[in-house]
């Protein structure tokens, strides 16, 4: 009887399973438009994989379809992997996570610097001008990480006293980088293939270079005023790296929540309570290292992407070993991800509410 209770518990599994991608499909496929780009979807439930396909092309000379293999620009959501660069130094006693940056920057007006602790710049809280805000849009070779560094050494202030407030950072994460460098004495992409990629076996995921030919590429598009989709995959801000250059598939992507699930690079819980700043704006939400999270019975890890042509989003429930993660090769593209999260609600899997509420702070 026990044996009979046990299959009749996988028969319905395998249905819901089966109705899940049926719905799935369906909205994916209404979503992308013939020999148009697309998305790409991963999603897995109790560790689980119930969900992993893309729809639409990879670039509009060949018509290549999206497959759970193909490359995708993660925008912010690289943001998690250049926190995790900083935390492997850490772990090698290279460095303090709350050291000031001016150990590592005399560049910036110390006045500025002395005050501003790593620790800062990873959750948000440092007040550190935004480079956007400041840049000179005229110009037309493509800033790098150093340009930021340049930039920030002019500005005097902060938007706040650090460690005061939270306020979302590109320049922080561009930062990090260049402290990655400076500290470890290889280039971010290399410390990142070194110590992040080989290890779990990521073969093909690598930081933008625009020297380096990426595998199994997805080029980046957006849609005008009338909704007609144009190619739009570089801007003047795309080969900066920490905060924002990480290509990768749904299929590394996976290897990558596995080895924060299995705390095989850091010991992910410890972390997000020793590393993080409240958000006044929502109850019980914080900013870690890389993520934005929900504190309560079953903590969900969150963060978003948007670039000129692409939009990511990734959630990550561990406790559940729930993962949703969407790429889209088309600029805010958002749409078709609050439809996905609608139909696993209402399939009963969990997705951590507000998300979009979240999302809103990064823009």
């Amino acid at each position: 009887m026990k044996y009979i209770f046990v299959v009749f518990c996988l028969l319905i599994v395998q249905k819901s399973a089966a109705q899940v991608e049926k719905r799935l499909d369906s909205l994916l496929k209404s979503s992308v438009g013939r020999n148009e780009p697309g998305i790409a979807l991963y999603i897995e439930n109790n560790g689980r994989v119930i969900y992993n396909k893309g729809f639409g092309i990879v670039e509009d000379e060949s018509l290549k379809q999206l497959k759970p293999n193909t490359n995708f620009r993660l925008a912010s959501v690289s943001k998690q992997f250049t926190a995790m660069c900083i935390l492997l130094l850490e772990q090698d006693k290279k460095l303090s996570i709350d050291d000031p940056i001016s150990r590592y920057f005399p560049e910036l007006p110390k006045s500025v610097s002395d005050k501003i602790s790593i620790r800062q710049l990873i959750t948000h809280n440092s007040g550190i001008i935004d480079y956007e805000e400041v840049m000179d849009n005229s110009i037309l070779k493509p800033l790098l990480d150093i340009d930021v560094l340049n930039i920030l050494s002019k500005q005097e202030k902060t938007y706040f006293k650090p460690g005061t407030e939270f306020r979302y950072s590109n320049s922080a994460y561009a930062l990090l980088a260049l402290i990655v460098e400076r500290v470890s004495g290889q280039s971010f992409p290399e410390f990142m293939k070194e110590r992040i990629f080989k290890p779990l076996k990521m073969k093909n995921s690598m930081v933008y270079e625009a020297i380096a030919q990426i595998p199994n590429r997805s080029f980046g598009f957006a849609r005008d005023k009338n909704e007609n989709i144009y190619p739009n995959d570089q801007s003047l801000t795309s080969a900066i790296q920490g905060d924002g250059g990480v290509y990768t598939s749904l299929n590394e992507y996976k290897k990558w929540t596995h080895a924060l699930w299995d705390n095989t690079l850091i010991d992910l819980p410890i972390v997000l309570k020793r590393l993080n700043s409240p958000i006044k704006e929502l109850t019980n939400s914080y900013y870690g290292p890389g993520w934005f999270y929900f504190e309560n019975a079953n903590p969900a890890l969150f963060h978003s992407g948007s670039t000129c042509g692409f939009s990511t989003y990734s959630i990550n429930i561990p406790s559940q070993k729930i993962s949703i993660v969407y790429f889209s090769n088309i600029a805010g593209n958002s749409e078709p991800f609050k439809k996905i999260l609608e139909i696993l609600k209402s399939e009963g899997i969990e997705n951590p509410a507000d998300v979009f509420t979240l999302h809103q702070l990064t823009r």
